[in-house]
């Protein structure tokens, strides 16, 4: 399994590796969101974490350019994974094309549910995005 994880956070980007380290996941770390969307044109990825609030674009603005893609990487499985705790946050997320969202400090057993949620959803719509 290949992920992609858009996160500015070095501290964050270490503990969802580490968590993805046990299940023997690769994980490619972007720094910002315009480093997560060149990554996502020269690579295939099975699944992106992303989370919604850093310098420059925020990850709403990188959800909806994936989803506005002309190719089948705009269907990539996409969580959100934030600190952010807005009321309405889930359904703003959903709204511009996240499938699922997942709150910091993240629990790994929360993390590997959601992943594999969405590789199944993957899986029966025909395979993942390579």
């Amino acid at each position: 399994m290949n992920v992609l994880f858009i996160e500015d956070d070095p501290m964050n980007r270490r503990v969802v590796k580490d968590m993805l380290d046990v299940a023997g996941a690769q994980l490619t770390e972007a720094d910002s969101a315009e480093r997560g969307l060149a990554l996502i044109d020269q690579n295939g990825f099975d699944l992106v974490l992303v989370d919604l609030r850093m310098p420059g674009m925020d990850g709403f603005e990188a959800i909806r350019r994936i989803r506005a893609r002309g190719d089948a990487k705009a269907k990539l499985p996409i969580i959100v994974v934030t600190a952010d705790t807005a009321v309405d946050l889930r359904e703003r997320c959903i709204e511009v094309g996240a499938d699922e969202v997942l709150f910091k400090p993240v629990a790994m057993d929360s993390l590997f549910d959601a992943i594999g949620r969405q590789l199944a959803r993957g899986a029966e719509d025909g395979g993942l995005i390579g």
